[in-house]
């Protein structure tokens, strides 16, 4: 009888010491916890990348021609239509040179007439003796050297005519070299940049150097941007992808845009060591906002949109690897009746805030977002309360 009444005091006593136990280990206090109910949300996976402004339709003028500028009909900023003349190089020489091979072509003319009316004559002389030699009038010798005569006649007019092409031949490249003198707009646009002076020297070249360039013309209308995405991320990129540009003038003024193209082959992006591909993005709704080429901006590309999925903030979810295995896998803490409780969860698509929940959680679980530091070291059945919210 004394020993069953000493067990039944002992179980008393550890029914009552277990939860000073546990409260004084702390679990028996409720920490305050941020919570943040789950809600379907619209997730949009995106890709970052960075690049600059460029017009589609540019064209740098350069001059195949040496020589001095004395005209410059345009101003940096006007605008030019297709055709249009913008600037002259000194012609003196190349216009001598036109004028020296229409003179030669017009003493070929003259030397074909001449030869044209000697054939003629000798053609006549022919036929006479011709008619002599058929009466046996004139030996076969007189006969021959006629005959020759006119032959050599023949002659030197096709060896006139292939001269006189020879000289309009001539006469055509002094007359584009000429033409080279002056530099008209290919296309419709603005003069973007104007890099050479009256009086200064332009010279024909291929390398960067002065004199080389005369200026560039542009479309404002085709201002586009070409970012550099990373090739880690470029197998998710595909064009029609939407996208907002963000340019460097303007950081809070989003501009929507379409991919447009995507380069085939990768390469090292300035001031970049990895391998990058080119994208263009075409520009939507500008309208208010003055875009220059050359401007830096940053591209954020939307590569999958998904709507009404339940999502929670990226922090709230906490991974747990399994290196003997190779396997990972992601857990989150929800408030269940003053409770920290874990849960399994599979995650699916993410943007910069939230993350899918396929499975483990529903709608309207209360998951515990934070403070990180007391998230992290939250058990299983600590108890917790929700945090009044901040007010706004």
């Amino acid at each position: 009888m004394r020993r069953n009444l000493l067990i039944i005091i002992a179980i008393g006593l550890a029914v009552v010491a277990v939860p000073l136990l546990r409260n004084s280990l702390g679990g028996g206090t409720a920490v305050e916890v941020e919570i943040e109910p789950l809600v379907p949300r619209s997730i949009q996976a995106s890709v970052l990348a960075s690049g600059r402004l460029v017009h589609e339709e540019e064209v740098a003028l350069t001059t195949e021609e040496i020589g001095k500028v004395t005209e410059i009909y345009v101003e940096e900023g006007d605008r030019v239509t297709k055709g249009q003349l913008l600037l002259q190089i000194d012609d003196q020489i190349f216009r001598a040179a036109v004028e020296q091979n229409e003179a030669t072509v017009r003493m070929q003319d003259i030397a074909i007439q001449r030869q044209q009316m000697r054939v003629d004559n000798m053609q006549t002389q022919w036929e006479r003796q011709k008619e002599l030699h058929e009466r046996n009038l004139i030996d076969d010798d007189s006969f021959d050297v006629v005959t020759n005569e006119l032959g050599i006649a023949e002659i030197d007019l096709r060896s006139s005519r292939e001269s006189l092409s020879q000289a309009r031949a001539q006469l055509e490249q002094a007359e584009d070299r000429l033409s080279k003198t002056r530099a008209y707009s290919p296309i419709d646009g603005t003069v973007t940049s104007l890099d050479i002076k009256v009086g200064e020297t332009a010279i024909s070249s291929t390398t960067n150097i002065p004199g080389s360039s005369l200026m560039t013309i542009a479309d404002p209308a085709s201002i586009h941007t070409e970012v550099n995405v990373d090739e880690a991320d470029i197998a998710s990129i595909a064009i029609g992808q939407r996208a907002q540009i963000f340019a460097i003038a303007y950081p809070d003024r989003p501009i929507e845009g379409v991919i447009d193209s995507i380069a085939v082959s990768a390469k090292v992006a300035e001031g970049a060591q990895g391998l990058s591909f080119a994208v263009k993005i075409s520009l939507e709704k500008t309208a208010g906002i003055v875009l220059r080429p050359g401007m830096s901006c940053r591209a954020e590309i939307f590569t999958d949109i998904v709507e009404d999925i339940l999502a929670v903030p990226i922090q709230a979810i906490q991974v747990d690897e399994d290196r003997s295995v190779n396997q990972t896998l992601y857990h989150v803490v929800v408030h269940e009746d003053g409770e920290a409780r874990r849960r399994e969860v599979r995650i699916g698509l993410s943007d910069d805030a939230y993350q899918a929940i396929t499975e483990g959680l529903d709608e309207g679980d209360e998951v515990i977002i934070g403070p990180d530091r007391v998230l992290r070291s939250l058990e299983e059945g600590d108890n917790v309360t929700p945090s009044d919210p901040e007010p706004d």
